[in-house]
């Protein structure tokens, strides 16, 4: 039994339905590992690794706005700026102090934003083909969806088969058909407007990340950074450059392409889950701070 708990949590109006699970005693932890969704994501991208995490920890994974089965609210701002003010929103509600974040493809900035306004909550930083992109430029599907008219008619002339068609074009081997089945029944017209708009109101998603890095470079966060090689949407080559703005574990990923969680599920956990079980382990960290104040003074 997973004792996975689905809870709808609403924002200012907006349902966001948050995965979570923690272990007995645990359910109502003030820190907590936070799985932050890309585009076109949702929680359940982050369903097996919730559930492992749960073991030791408290750990969420929320769909945000206009994504998964959250609320598609016409009048939601749909910027990085906006999105980062619902992560903390729902920490808020769920009286969540302090996180570790672990963030894919635009939650990327959506959490590295989160972080640099808040950055007394963060103690660990987890980013999966996701990051500091100097120099980034837009995919093909991203210019077509920031392109006005164009991004509107190429999402209402999708269809299921040329969707999955076009996902597995662009990855090293074929997904899970309930992957792509699931990311296609949620992106709907709502889902459609909100991206577009998100798209559209980031000129230059590299100097954004850049900026992102640079105000919490002098955290120096404990980070692990995977990267699956076949990466067709964001270059692996970005993978070493997050040593530069974090303490960071760099493992680049074969056989993975942008969603590596989804291409070799046992394969990211063997790398995240120790990583974040060590983050976590409250005693070791605060002996280890302990331990450095004592050095500090004893100079």
């Amino acid at each position: 039994m997973t004792n996975l708990k689905l809870e709808d949590v609403v924002i200012s109006g907006i349902k966001s339905p948050v995965l979570s699970k923690a272990p007995e005693g645990k359910e109502d932890d003030s820190e907590a590992v936070v799985y932050i969704h890309g585009n076109p994501g949702s929680s359940a991208d982050w369903r097996d690794l919730v559930i492992q995490t749960g073991e030791f920890t408290r750990a969420i994974a929320p769909d945000m706005p206009g994504y998964g089965k959250a609320d598609r609210p016409k009048n939601f701002p749909y910027t990085v700026d906006s999105f980062a003010r619902h992560i903390n929103d729902i920490l808020d509600y769920l009286e969540i102090e302090k996180v570790h974040l672990v963030l894919h493809d635009f939650g990327g900035c959506w959490g590295m934003q989160f972080a640099s306004n808040h950055p007394e909550k963060v103690l660990s930083l987890s980013v999966i083909n996701i990051g500091v992109a100097p120099g980034y430029q837009w995919h093909t599907y991203a210019r077509i969806w920031r392109t006005p008219i164009l991004g509107e008619l190429f999402q209402l002339c999708a269809t299921r088969s040329g969707f999955r068609m076009l996902l597995n074009r662009d990855n090293p081997k074929p997904f899970p058909r309930e992957f792509t089945d699931r990311m296609f029944i949620d992106s709907d017209w709502g889902l459609s407007r909100g991206m577009l708009r998100l798209y559209r109101s980031v000129d230059d998603m590299g100097a954004l990340s850049v900026s992102l890095g640079e105000s919490l470079k002098h955290l120096n966060l404990p980070s692990m950074v995977l990267w699956g090689e076949g990466d067709k949407f964001v270059s692996p080559d970005y993978a070493e450059i997050q040593k530069d703005y974090f303490d960071a574990e760099v493992h680049l990923l074969p056989g993975c392409g942008h969603w590596p969680m989804i291409d070799e599920p046992d394969l990211v956990a063997g790398y995240l889950i120790p990583f974040l079980r060590k983050q976590s382990d409250k005693v070791l960290r605060e002996n280890k701070e302990l331990v450095e104040a004592f050095l500090v003074d004893m100079v």
